[in-house]
């Protein structure tokens, strides 16, 4: 008995061992498990489940507050116009920032700024992420920033958790997102995305200082011409996927007091640029039967803009007449001229479209019965609507449950540079909370604990991509 109890130790001891293994080889990762059902494709086994470096609040908090101190007007506001001084400076300070990150920065001809971080395997697609940080005057400091600021701290938080991504990481910086100063919105991606029409329209481009672009740029030290320009051009499938980080700029997050937005769709934009031109006179001496005045017309086409819009009875129809300027702009003259900018949106294009029909027939109407000449009827921009990718919706979907977060999913009636992104690759958007939906005004507010969930959502959703 003595000799046969070593045997059976050893009997045991395989036994266990054999068994032990064959479960450790078997066994599943519910994470992991859930990282698949949701995603709809494999998260394979080189996929690692790691634990993510905190944000670092104080860090990127300063990094707000820096930033906006780059601005043509006082505090709380922002104002930061294209290829000015402090555009200029405040592109410098991002570029800094990417350099602290060991990204690799490079510019455009137009100025759109990537900073990369060279994945394992570089000959794949890069995934991208970013936004804008041009602001229009006195606004907030926010809007755009968020998706930028936020992008550079998800790739810190991704190095500090000691991932490697497969595929590169990229963040861009776009330029002039924002239509101030040349009345063009989202030119750097709408740029990237190959609009040829705007290749065209650019060359013709001055500002309210009769400044070219082409001259504008220079000025900033960007050497761009009509030869160089199609250059900016990514073909399609540049990337394998693209994100953006944003405010929520509405309400409802904050409201319903949900964390995380995950976005569906993008709205389809329309701008318009109406000119009137009467017979002006002196504001005493010109009796009102005898006047054609330009402002009436302007102001009644403003009035129509709100009618065609509500006639639709959807609430996902908006316009808005952003600017009137008459001319001579004198208390007491009768306006000889008038040029109106309109902005109409919808997430269905037939139904935008159709508003945009509307206000047409509204300024021909309007000029013919106040006697006035309508000079200009000019659709500056008329852009389809992007709908997000299925596969970049359930990755987001995924890392907002691994970090225990409330979501939910949502239509972006703002349009962003990732309308056009979608045109290059597959895209995707991340919103968060801001206050009241405050926007486009001094009182834009994000709280630092909402964007550092933001930009969780945003590392977990970069490496998950990165390594497909």
């Amino acid at each position: 008995m003595a000799l046969k109890f070593p045997k059976v130790l050893l009997f045991f001891f395989f036994f266990f061992f054999f068994f032990s293994t064959i479960a450790a080889g078997s066994y599943e990762d519910p994470t992991r498990r859930t990282m698949e059902e949701f995603s709809g494709y494999p998260f394979h086994s080189s996929h690692p489940i790691f634990s993510l470096s905190p944000v670092n609040l104080e860090s990127l908090q300063k990094q707000f507050d820096e930033l906006a101190n780059f601005s043509d007007t006082p505090a709380p506001s922002v104002t930061r116009i294209l290829f000015t001084e402090n555009d200029v400076l405040a592109r410098g300070y991002i570029k800094e920032l990417m350099g602290k990150a060991s990204l690799s920065v490079r510019e455009d001809a137009v100025g759109n700024i990537f900073g990369r971080w060279t994945g394992s395997d570089p000959e794949l697609g890069a995934v991208a992420t970013g936004s804008h940080i041009d602001a229009i005057p006195y606004s907030g400091k926010y809007d755009g920033v968020v998706g930028v600021l936020g992008a550079i701290e998800a790739i810190n938080v991704l190095k500090r958790s000691g991932f490697q991504p497969k595929r590169s990481l990229e963040v861009i910086l776009f330029t002039s997102e924002e239509p101030t100063r040349f009345g063009i919105s989202c030119l750097g991606s709408r740029l990237l995305a190959g609009s040829e029409a705007l290749v065209n329209g650019i060359k013709e481009s001055v500002d309210g200082q009769n400044t070219s672009f082409f001259d504008a740029a220079k000025s900033a030290g960007y050497v761009v011409s009509e030869e160089n320009l199609s250059t900016v051009i990514l073909e399609k499938g540049s990337y394998f996927a693209f994100l953006e980080l944003h405010i929520e700029q509405g309400p409802l997050l904050e409201e319903e007091g949900v964390s995380i937005g995950i976005v569906t769709a993008i709205a389809a934009p329309a701008s318009i640029k109406v000119e009137f031109e009467g017979n002006g006179g002196h504001a005493g001496a010109v009796l009102m039967p005898e006047r054609n005045d330009a402002g009436l017309a302007a102001a009644e086409l403003a009035l129509a803009v709100e009618k065609h819009v509500l006639e639709t009875g959807s609430m996902d129809s908006v316009g808005t007449v952003g600017i009137i300027v008459l001319h001579p702009g004198a208390i007491n003259s009768i306006p000889s001229k008038s040029h109106i900018e309109i902005d109409t949106r919808d997430i269905d294009e037939k139904r935008r479209d159709g508003i945009v029909e509307k206000i047409h027939q509204s300024s021909i109407d309007i000029a013919k019965r106040r006697g006035v000449k309508l000079s200009e009827f000019r659709i500056v921009n008329q852009d389809p609507p992007a709908k997000c990718d299925h596969s970049i919706i359930n990755a987001m979907e995924v890392a907002v449950r691994r970090l225990n977060l409330s979501h939910k999913m949502m239509i972006s009636r703002a349009y962003h540079d990732s309308l056009f992104m979608a045109r290059v690759s597959p895209m995707g958007m991340i919103f968060i909370p801001c206050y009241k939906g405050y926007s486009h005004k001094p009182e834009e507010y994000a709280s630092i604990e909402d964007i550092a969930n933001g930009v969780n959502v945003l590392a977990l959703t970069l490496a998950q991509l990165s390594l497909e």
